[in-house]
Protein backbone atom coordinates (compact mmCIF):
# COMPACT_ATOMS: atom_id res chain seq x y z
CA UNK A 1 0.00 0.00 0.00
CA UNK A 2 1.24 3.30 -0.80
CA UNK A 3 2.37 5.79 1.89
CA UNK A 4 -1.15 7.49 3.33
CA UNK A 5 -1.32 11.73 3.78
CA UNK A 6 -2.35 12.80 6.79
CA UNK A 7 -4.60 15.64 8.10
CA UNK A 8 -4.12 16.22 12.00
CA UNK A 9 -7.52 17.49 13.04
CA UNK A 10 -7.86 19.43 16.66
CA UNK A 11 -11.39 21.29 17.91
CA UNK A 12 -10.94 24.18 19.66
CA UNK A 13 -12.69 26.99 21.83
CA UNK A 14 -10.32 29.10 23.96
CA UNK A 15 -7.66 26.95 24.03
CA UNK A 16 -4.47 29.69 23.80
CA UNK A 17 -2.86 28.08 26.95
CA UNK A 18 -2.76 24.42 25.43
CA UNK A 19 -2.78 24.84 21.40
CA UNK A 20 0.78 25.93 20.92
CA UNK A 21 2.29 23.22 22.77
CA UNK A 22 -0.09 20.89 20.56
CA UNK A 23 0.82 21.89 17.81
CA UNK A 24 4.37 22.55 18.38
CA UNK A 25 4.78 19.01 19.27
CA UNK A 26 3.29 17.27 15.66
CA UNK A 27 6.70 17.24 14.04
CA UNK A 28 6.82 15.77 10.59
CA UNK A 29 3.66 13.64 10.76
CA UNK A 30 0.99 15.82 9.53
CA UNK A 31 0.66 16.58 5.42
CA UNK A 32 -2.40 18.71 6.71
CA UNK A 33 -2.82 20.68 10.27
CA UNK A 34 -6.65 21.58 10.24
CA UNK A 35 -8.07 23.57 13.20
CA UNK A 36 -12.41 23.74 13.50
CA UNK A 37 -12.68 26.53 16.05
CA UNK A 38 -16.31 27.56 17.48
CA UNK A 39 -15.79 31.12 17.30
CA UNK A 40 -13.33 31.78 20.28
CA UNK A 41 -13.11 34.95 22.19
CA UNK A 42 -9.37 34.84 22.70
CA UNK A 43 -5.89 34.05 21.06
CA UNK A 44 -6.82 30.92 20.28
CA UNK A 45 -6.97 31.36 16.43
CA UNK A 46 -4.23 34.11 16.36
CA UNK A 47 -1.74 31.06 17.21
CA UNK A 48 -3.07 28.17 14.89
CA UNK A 49 -2.29 30.75 12.14
CA UNK A 50 1.18 31.15 13.33
CA UNK A 51 1.59 27.43 13.79
CA UNK A 52 0.45 27.00 9.45
CA UNK A 53 -2.58 25.63 10.13
CA UNK A 54 -5.80 25.88 8.17
CA UNK A 55 -8.43 27.20 10.51
CA UNK A 56 -12.24 26.60 9.83
CA UNK A 57 -15.27 27.77 11.92
CA UNK A 58 -17.78 26.42 12.92
CA UNK A 59 -20.78 26.89 15.78
CA UNK A 60 -20.06 24.24 18.56
CA UNK A 61 -23.30 21.76 18.83
CA UNK A 62 -21.80 18.92 20.59
CA UNK A 63 -18.96 17.15 20.58
CA UNK A 64 -19.87 14.30 18.01
CA UNK A 65 -21.03 16.69 15.52
CA UNK A 66 -18.23 19.40 15.71
CA UNK A 67 -15.78 16.28 15.37
CA UNK A 68 -17.53 14.23 12.32
CA UNK A 69 -17.66 17.84 11.22
CA UNK A 70 -13.78 18.60 11.47
CA UNK A 71 -13.19 15.06 10.12
CA UNK A 72 -15.63 16.02 6.67
CA UNK A 73 -13.13 19.43 6.58
CA UNK A 74 -9.83 17.31 6.68
CA UNK A 75 -8.16 17.23 2.92
CA UNK A 76 -6.71 13.82 3.32
CA UNK A 77 -8.97 10.34 4.18
CA UNK A 78 -6.49 9.30 7.06
CA UNK A 79 -7.10 11.34 10.22
CA UNK A 80 -5.66 11.91 13.42
CA UNK A 81 -7.65 13.48 15.77
CA UNK A 82 -6.41 15.57 18.65
CA UNK A 83 -7.66 17.47 21.18
CA UNK A 84 -6.21 20.52 22.13
CA UNK A 85 -4.33 19.83 25.57
CA UNK A 86 -2.59 17.21 23.63
CA UNK A 87 0.70 16.77 22.67
CA UNK A 88 2.43 13.83 21.02
CA UNK A 89 5.82 12.33 22.37
CA UNK A 90 8.66 11.27 20.02
CA UNK A 91 7.80 7.61 20.59
CA UNK A 92 4.24 7.94 19.60
CA UNK A 93 4.73 9.97 16.42
CA UNK A 94 7.51 7.39 15.28
CA UNK A 95 4.78 5.04 15.51
CA UNK A 96 2.56 7.15 13.37
CA UNK A 97 4.78 7.68 10.73
CA UNK A 98 4.87 3.61 10.62
CA UNK A 99 1.44 3.43 10.14
CA UNK A 100 1.24 5.73 7.53
CA UNK A 101 3.84 4.14 5.66
CA UNK A 102 2.57 0.99 6.31
CA UNK A 103 -1.20 1.45 6.80
CA UNK A 104 -3.32 -1.94 8.17
CA UNK A 105 -6.30 -1.11 10.11
CA UNK A 106 -9.47 0.85 9.85
CA UNK A 107 -8.24 3.24 12.85
CA UNK A 108 -5.51 3.06 15.34
CA UNK A 109 -5.48 3.55 18.68
CA UNK A 110 -3.30 6.02 20.98
CA UNK A 111 -2.49 5.92 24.82
CA UNK A 112 -2.78 9.10 27.18
CA UNK A 113 -0.49 9.82 29.63
CA UNK A 114 -2.24 12.20 31.73
CA UNK A 115 -1.10 15.33 33.58
CA UNK A 116 -3.38 16.29 36.86
CA UNK A 117 -2.52 19.26 38.94
CA UNK A 118 1.26 18.67 37.82
CA UNK A 119 1.49 15.40 38.77
CA UNK A 120 1.65 12.16 35.98
CA UNK A 121 -0.69 9.94 36.97
CA UNK A 122 -0.62 6.44 36.00
CA UNK A 123 -3.15 4.18 38.21
CA UNK A 124 -6.99 4.72 39.42
CA UNK A 125 -8.08 3.51 35.67
CA UNK A 126 -6.45 6.79 34.23
CA UNK A 127 -3.67 4.88 32.14
CA UNK A 128 -3.46 3.94 29.53
CA UNK A 129 -6.78 5.39 28.71
CA UNK A 130 -6.58 4.29 24.81
CA UNK A 131 -8.56 6.31 22.34
CA UNK A 132 -9.32 5.62 18.70
CA UNK A 133 -7.76 8.65 17.15
CA UNK A 134 -6.23 7.53 13.92
CA UNK A 135 -8.55 6.39 11.51
CA UNK A 136 -9.48 6.02 7.64
CA UNK A 137 -12.67 8.14 8.00
CA UNK A 138 -14.53 6.35 5.32
CA UNK A 139 -14.40 3.18 7.54
CA UNK A 140 -15.58 5.31 10.41
CA UNK A 141 -17.59 7.60 12.47
CA UNK A 142 -17.97 9.79 15.61
CA UNK A 143 -21.00 8.78 17.71
CA UNK A 144 -22.32 9.26 21.24
CA UNK A 145 -24.75 11.57 22.60
CA UNK A 146 -24.21 14.39 24.17
CA UNK A 147 -20.55 13.51 26.07
CA UNK A 148 -18.55 10.93 25.88
CA UNK A 149 -17.67 10.51 22.34
CA UNK A 150 -15.96 7.72 20.43
CA UNK A 151 -14.68 6.74 17.09
CA UNK A 152 -16.58 3.39 15.73
CA UNK A 153 -15.64 1.94 13.46
CA UNK A 154 -17.63 -0.35 10.83
CA UNK A 155 -18.29 -3.89 11.37
CA UNK A 156 -15.23 -6.16 10.13
CA UNK A 157 -12.59 -3.89 10.07
CA UNK A 158 -10.03 -4.06 12.32
CA UNK A 159 -8.14 -1.82 14.77
CA UNK A 160 -4.33 -1.42 15.88
CA UNK A 161 -2.55 0.09 18.60
CA UNK A 162 0.12 2.61 18.71
CA UNK A 163 3.40 2.89 20.83
CA UNK A 164 4.36 5.73 22.79
CA UNK A 165 1.78 8.17 24.86
CA UNK A 166 -0.14 11.40 24.16
CA UNK A 167 0.43 13.61 27.09
CA UNK A 168 -3.05 14.89 28.13
CA UNK A 169 -2.47 18.22 30.35
CA UNK A 170 -5.86 18.28 32.22
CA UNK A 171 -6.79 19.71 35.07
CA UNK A 172 -4.16 22.36 36.49
CA UNK A 173 -6.09 22.86 39.90
CA UNK A 174 -8.91 21.37 42.03
CA UNK A 175 -10.71 24.19 41.38
CA UNK A 176 -10.51 23.57 37.72
CA UNK A 177 -11.74 19.71 38.09
CA UNK A 178 -14.45 20.48 40.19
CA UNK A 179 -16.18 23.43 38.10
CA UNK A 180 -15.52 20.68 35.19
CA UNK A 181 -17.14 17.95 36.96
CA UNK A 182 -19.90 19.91 37.29
CA UNK A 183 -20.74 20.81 34.09
CA UNK A 184 -20.33 17.03 32.66
CA UNK A 185 -22.34 15.51 35.07
CA UNK A 186 -24.93 17.92 34.16
CA UNK A 187 -24.33 17.11 30.98
CA UNK A 188 -23.91 13.15 31.98
CA UNK A 189 -27.68 13.40 33.46
CA UNK A 190 -29.47 14.82 30.26
CA UNK A 191 -27.65 11.93 28.42
CA UNK A 192 -29.64 9.74 30.75
CA UNK A 193 -32.64 10.98 30.40
CA UNK A 194 -32.52 10.90 26.99
CA UNK A 195 -31.78 7.13 27.10
CA UNK A 196 -34.74 6.84 29.62
CA UNK A 197 -32.89 5.78 32.38
CA UNK A 198 -34.83 8.12 34.94
CA UNK A 199 -34.93 6.02 38.42
CA UNK A 200 -32.68 7.31 41.21
CA UNK A 201 -32.66 5.11 44.12
CA UNK A 202 -30.41 5.22 47.17
CA UNK A 203 -28.28 2.30 45.65
CA UNK A 204 -26.85 5.08 43.02
CA UNK A 205 -27.11 7.85 45.25
CA UNK A 206 -25.00 6.09 47.92
CA UNK A 207 -23.48 2.61 46.77
CA UNK A 208 -22.53 3.84 43.23
CA UNK A 209 -20.58 6.60 44.44
CA UNK A 210 -18.71 4.61 47.27
CA UNK A 211 -18.09 1.69 44.84
CA UNK A 212 -16.78 4.21 42.57
CA UNK A 213 -14.24 5.77 45.71
CA UNK A 214 -13.13 2.12 46.46
CA UNK A 215 -12.71 1.03 42.75
CA UNK A 216 -10.34 3.80 41.79
CA UNK A 217 -8.89 4.21 44.80
CA UNK A 218 -8.01 0.53 45.74
CA UNK A 219 -8.79 -1.98 43.16
CA UNK A 220 -7.13 0.01 40.71
CA UNK A 221 -4.29 1.18 42.70
CA UNK A 222 -5.08 5.04 42.81
CA UNK A 223 -3.24 5.09 46.07
CA UNK A 224 -0.03 4.95 44.35
CA UNK A 225 -0.42 8.59 42.59
CA UNK A 226 -0.33 10.00 46.41
CA UNK A 227 -2.61 12.64 46.68
CA UNK A 228 -2.87 13.38 42.96
CA UNK A 229 -4.61 9.62 43.05
CA UNK A 230 -7.32 10.81 46.39
CA UNK A 231 -8.22 14.00 44.24
CA UNK A 232 -9.23 11.80 41.95
CA UNK A 233 -10.68 9.05 43.88
CA UNK A 234 -12.93 11.56 45.66
CA UNK A 235 -13.97 13.85 43.23
CA UNK A 236 -14.93 11.24 41.15
CA UNK A 237 -17.13 9.64 43.49
CA UNK A 238 -18.76 12.66 44.09
CA UNK A 239 -19.30 13.21 40.49
CA UNK A 240 -21.30 9.60 40.44
CA UNK A 241 -23.53 11.38 43.36
CA UNK A 242 -23.90 14.54 41.34
CA UNK A 243 -24.93 12.89 37.76
CA UNK A 244 -28.03 10.86 39.73
CA UNK A 245 -29.15 13.94 41.79
CA UNK A 246 -29.16 15.81 38.99
CA UNK A 247 -30.59 13.12 37.00
CA UNK A 248 -33.61 12.33 40.33
CA UNK A 249 -34.26 16.45 40.84
CA UNK A 250 -34.43 17.41 37.20
CA UNK A 251 -36.73 14.54 36.38
CA UNK A 252 -39.06 15.51 39.37
CA UNK A 253 -39.01 18.83 38.27
CA UNK A 254 -39.45 18.56 34.28
CA UNK A 255 -42.71 19.77 33.31
CA UNK A 256 -45.70 17.28 31.98
CA UNK A 257 -45.74 15.59 28.47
Amino acid sequence: MAIVRLSVVVITFNEEANIARCLGALGDVADEVLVVDSFSTDRTVAICRQHGARVVQNTFAGYVEQKNFATSQARFNHVLQLDADEVLTDELRQSICEAKNNWQHAAYSLARLTNYCGQWVRHGGWYPDRKLRLYDRRLGRWEGLLLHEHYEVQPSHSTGQLRGNALHYSYHSIAQHVAQLNKFTSITAQEQALKGKTQVTLFHLVLKPLWKFWHGYVFRLGFLDGFAGLSIAVISAAGVFLKFAKLKTGTQNAPPA
